[in-house]
């Protein structure tokens, strides 16, 4: 993960390399997920969370990213 991704302890999205697709925000069940109304540095929508209370780690979001922008730590 990048040096300036923004981490969570459930979840690290890294805003620079996502481009907005939003597979990650159909594929969150729990609608945790969302597209930001601010831009990256490419001038592009990423994705960040809302609430991780309801995060259930599934990491569905992580694996159906094309741009591996997502990584998810599960609670030990």
């Amino acid at each position: 993960m990048a040096k300036d991704a923004v981490k969570h302890d459930k979840i690290a999205v890294d805003r620079e390399r996502c481009k907005g697709c939003g597979l990650c925000v159909l594929a969150c069940d729990r609608k945790i997920l969302a597209m930001s109304k601010k831009l990256n540095k490419k001038g592009l929508h990423y994705v960040e969370w809302n609430d991780l209370t309801n995060c259930k780690s599934c990491t569905l979001c992580a694996i159906i990213c094309p741009e591996a922008v997502i990584e998810i730590y599960k609670e030990s």
